[in-house]
């Protein structure tokens, strides 16, 4: 198994940036793919962002393109926030899938075996 604990979050101003992190520990924690998700209020929880376990591939919801990255070291997975929005309010997750494959990315929330606690991000108008 792996756990992992997001942080990060925080209330910031339309057009600022955040960095979430989210560290992992228990099993090697490159033989994970990861994931970003979110969930406002009232909604399901949404993909976000993704990257593959080499970190050679990522992937993201066209909401956030150009203005989110995901990466990744030895030990942690990043999301950059740049330029949000007030719609991007939400708990952000991150979460974890054993993959063979260095270059397989996941895209849905059924796809992904382990889950942080979530962060809260709120953005102000």
């Amino acid at each position: 198994q792996v756990q992992l604990v997001e942080s990060g979050g925080g209330l910031v101003q339309a057009g600022g940036s955040l960095r979430l992190s989210c560290a992992a520990s228990g099993r090697t924690f490159s033989s994970y793919a990861m994931g970003w998700f979110r969930q406002a209020p009232g909604k399901e929880r949404e993909f976000v962002a993704a990257i593959s376990r080499s970190g050679e591939r990522t992937s993201y919801a066209d909401s956030v393109k150009g203005r989110f990255t995901v990466s990744r070291d030895n030990a942690k997975a990043y999301l950059q926030m740049n330029s949000l929005k007030p719609e991007d309010t939400a708990v952000y997750y991150c979460a974890a899938v054993f993959l063979l494959s260095g270059i397989t990315i996941r895209a849905r929330v059924a796809d992904y075996d382990y889950w942080g606690q979530g962060t809260q991000v709120t953005v102000s108008s």
